[in-house]
Parts: structure tokens; sequence; C-alpha cells
């Protein structure tokens, strides 16, 4: 694996899929209850399972399941800008590019069970706790383009100063103006989760909870360089025929100063030969403005020739370095982990209210790779994908409060606050030190029992990132938002419920500069340039719970 498969390796897999509602890592929309009213921590019902689970036990006796169905589709889009995109062939002269990654989530389950006997509750949650699909970059992203044109500058350079020397020679390379690429990025991860436990209620007013939860993660990261191409105007040529071409113009040129030393040669000696018959010594001769003139464009010609071996001896190095990168690149990384934590909860009752916490522990994950990288790099980066190695993805602690009022008898106000706990988890290379502290969330909604058989609700969450331009890239990120959530309920019978809800995030733009970036190793150099990050996401969810 040569130095630039790896550059760009460590550019394009850095990051994780998250598609839905909550945390950097962490789903939190894990029922159709939630989707139709976010503000479901201090409520009680059986999605409670997952967000409030000592409330599930004041739930009437007998078994209680739901299965839930989801189905997300959001959008990431970057609009990047930097002088380099001016090369690209399908840029249009222009210097910024917008990328857009599409993730769709068609079929994301989750199960919720409890089964209630006198003061107990035994519970059981299966869901996707992280990620849930898969984000495709159909023309790669901003940092995979850049890498390609900081190879055309370094070329287009290179073109420019052998033209400017071979010229003289009657010799030349091939002109470059410009690349053409096609990219290509995809990944997908899930985290599913399984969580059990039992809650106690002591009386009418208090319960607690307790439990582990079980997380196995698994993920997959492709990548894809096809039809590299140096143009020249509207001509392209492949990476192995632009070095082709620079041979031979160097052959030509070498070839040409063989010939026209040769020529100096002869008219030196002729001139010598003249002047020595005319009565003059050799070293007389050799003085002579004519012979010296000559001398010197035969000195030209040797350091001509010197410094075209030299740039000769560097761009054969170049062009072994480029052999495995020109004709394109297919790489893949695999990554499977799993972790245990404990989780919490209580629940207090009181009148016409409910109050619940819960606090889920942070999950201890490191993700095995199985992967094209075989062995680390000079560039760090890279070392996240190397094949047997792992890599700490910890799922960060969750501090979940809530509140519920009954205004009326069918008609209830919900608040809630999350806090994740994102530096205190440990990221790949302590990524999470880059944040500025951890994610909290701002949860509102109201409920309303139109009859015995049919229930509204609506919500709204606002959340709010710590985020800085360190931790900041075009393949990780996340945006502030705020989303609403609306749907019903109906009561089939007595023993089953339907529920339908339609979920969407609305999301801010974060923009911030790049820094310039000198690729030493690689030769190469990035100049500093700006990047725009947002995304959409859009959720439809039905479900069905069954009381036995």
């Amino acid at each position: 694996m040569n130095k630039i498969k790896l550059a760009i390796t460590a550019i394009l897999f850095s990051g994780n899929i998250t598609a839905f509602a909550g945390g950097i890592l962490t789903n939190t929309n894990q029922s159709i209850s939630f989707l139709r009213n976010p503000a479901r921590d201090g409520a009680i019902g059986l999605d409670g399972v997952y967000s409030n689970p000592a409330g599930v036990a004041f739930m009437t006796d007998g078994l209680h399941l739901a299965f839930n169905w989801q189905y997300a589709r959001q959008t990431r889009t970057i609009t990047s800008q930097n002088e380099l995109f001016k090369l690209g062939f399908k840029n249009n002269g222009q210097d910024t590019k917008k990328f857009q990654g599409v993730a769709n989530a068609p079929f994301i389950p989750s199960i919720q069970a409890a089964y209630n006997k006198n003061n107990w509750s035994f519970q059981f949650n299966f869901s996707v706790l992280g990620g849930g699909g898969k984000c495709e970059f159909d023309q790669g992203i901003g940092s995979f383009e850049t890498v390609v044109g900081a190879i055309t500058s370094k070329l287009i350079n290179t073109s420019d100063m052998l033209n400017s020397k071979l010229s003289a020679l009657g010799a030349s390379v091939p002109t470059v103006t410009g690349y053409d690429v096609d990219g290509y990025m995809k990944g997908q991860q899930y985290y599913f989760g399984f969580q059990v436990g039992a809650a106690h209620r002591f009386n009418e007013h208090l319960s607690v909870y307790g439990g582990l939860r079980f997380l196995y993660g698994t993920a997959s990261y492709e990548a894809r360089l096809n039809n590299i191409r140096v143009m020249n105007g509207n001509t392209g040529i492949t990476l192995p025929e632009y070095f082709e071409g620079v041979a031979k113009g160097l052959v030509d040129a070498k070839t040409n100063i063989t010939t026209m030393g040769d020529q100096v040669k002869s008219g030196i000696a002729q001139y010598v030969a003249a002047y020595m018959a005319a009565g003059m010594t050799q070293e007389q001769a050799m003085q002579q403005p004519a012979v010296q003139n000559l001398v010197q464009q035969g000195q030209q010609l040797q350091a001509a020739g010197q410094e075209l071996q030299a740039a000769g001896d560097q761009l054969t190095a170049s062009a072994e370095t480029l052999a495995p990168y020109a004709n394109g690149m297919n790489l893949k990384s695999d990554q499977t982990g799993w972790g245990v934590s404990p989780v919490i909860g209580i629940d207090y009752k009181t009148e016409r209210f409910n109050f619940a916490a819960k606090y889920d522990f942070k999950t201890r994950m490191r993700m095995k790779n199985n992967s094209d990288l075989k062995e680390a790099s000079v560039i760090s980066a890279t070392n996240k994908y190397v094949n047997g190695t792992s890599v700490p993805e910890d799922s960060p602690a969750l501090l979940a409060l809530g509140a519920q009022w009954s205004v009326t008898p069918n008609v209830r106000l919900n608040l809630g606050y999350h806090h994740f706990f994102d530096t205190d988890a440990h990221w790949y290379e302590h990524s999470e030190k880059k944040l500025d502290g951890g994610t909290n969330e701002y949860l509102g909604g109201a409920e309303w029992d139109i009859n015995k058989k049919l229930t509204v609700s609506g919500g709204v969450q606002f959340t709010r990132y710590q985020l800085t331009d360190e931790y900041m890239n075009d393949m990780s990120f996340v945006v502030n938002s705020w989303t609403f959530g609306l749907g019903a309920a109906y009561q089939v019978s007595d023993k089953v419920k339907v529920s339908a809800a339609y979920f969407q995030t609305n999301y801010t733009d974060y923009d911030m500069n790049t820094p310039a970036q000198n690729m030493e190793a690689l030769g190469l150099s990035i100049p500093a340039g700006k990047n725009s990050f947002t995304r959409t996401n859009k959720v439809f969810g039905v479900g069905v719970e069954m009381t036995f």
C-alpha cells in the first residue's frame, strides 16, 4: 500500500454514520411514541422500557409487547471551498463545490417488552442505539478531491518547469491544466442494543430500576477512486500515459543535447584548427571569442543535461509512488465490537405530576478492524484502520430527566432534558477532547386523548453540541438542530393499540475555515479553504402495542 492510498484512506475513513435523533453516537428515537412526542422521559408507557424504565412499573399487570418500525432518510451536505477545485475538469473553473451524501435506513426495528406482576416489572428492549444506516457520497468528498488536486498542482508546476527548459532543446513534455476523477465513498454503521432489567414499585409514588445494556457494533467503510486523469484542456490522459510522455520528452532532450554537444565539439575543433593554421598556439586559439562562445554553449548543455538527469530521477521516483494509485483505488474496512454497561432509573408520582430520571453508564467499545490496510504508516490517522487493531469508540454516558403534568384527565404536558457526557468517553486519538463539552437536549411536548380510542400528540427537541473547528471534518460531523414530531395512536381493542408518526429534524449550518496542509511525506501542499456543513433528516414510523 503506497503513501498516497494511506493519505486518502485517512481522510475518508474518519467518522461515524449517525442518522437519527440523539447525541453524537447515540440514537434516542427508539419508539413511535417518541416520534410523535420526543419528550417521553417523564411519561409512563411501554416505550419507557427505553426512556423511563422505572415508570413502567406503574403500568397494569400482565405482558406488554410493542413492535416499532421506522424509515429514515437523511442527507449530509458539505459546501467546500478550495483553490484546487478550479483544476477539476467538471468544476467549471469554480473554487466551490457541493458534496452530498444520502443516508437511507428503510427498516429500523425496535422491540419493547415488559412483564408486570404485583410490584415488579421485568423488562427487555431491543433497538438500534447508534448508527442505523448507510451514507453514500457518489462524488466522494472534498478532502478526497483536494488530494487529487494537490497531485495535479504539483504536476502542473513540474510540466511548466520542464517545458521552459526543454523548449530551447527542441523537446517537450505533456502540458497539464487540470484533473478529472470519479470519487465514491460509503459508510455504514449499526450499534444494536439489548437491554434487560427490572423495576420495583415501593408504593404508589416511588419506583426504581436497574438493568444491563449489551451493545454490539458493526461498521463498514468503502472508498473508490476511478478514472483518474490529468487534463490538457479537454483532453485527458492517465497518470501512466503522462509519465510516459514525460520520459519521452526527457529522452528527446537528452538525444538533442548529445547531438548539439557533438556539433559544439566539432565547431570548437574546426575553429582551433583554423586559428592554429594562422600561426596561433592551441592555447591561444582556445582563448578566442568564437571558441569561448562555443565552450560556454557546451558547458550550458552539460549543465542542462545534469538538470534533466536530476529532474528525470525525481519524476521516476514520483512515478513509482503514484504507480499503484494511477489506475484508481478500491479500499474497504470492516469493524466489529461489543460492550456492556449498567442502566439505572427512578420514577416518582404525586397527584397529577410524574418525575423521572435515568442514567445510562458509558459503554466501553473497542471496534476491531478487518481491513485492506495491513500495516501502520507514518500518517497516524491511517492507523485507525490497520487490519487486526482495535479502535476505541465508547458510547457516552447519558443523563435523562423528565416531567409530566396531567393538566386534565385527557391532556398531558411533557418536559425533558438530556445530557451526553461526550468528553468522558474515549474515542480514537481522543477526538472527544476536541469538543468544548457534552451534548445538551431540551424537549417539550403534549398529548391529548380525544376520546377513549384516539390520542394525538406532538413535541419538539432542541439539540446543542459543543463543537469546535478542530473536531469537525467532512466525514464526521454533526450540527445543531431543532426537531418536531407529531402523530396519533388508536386503541383498536382492549389489547391492541397502533400508532403512526412523522419526525423531522431541521439543522443549522456550521461554517469553518480549513487550515493549509503540508503533506511532507508525499511532497504535496493543500491550501487553506472553507467548509460549510448541514444535514436533513426525515423519519416515518408505525408501531403496534399489545397487552396480554
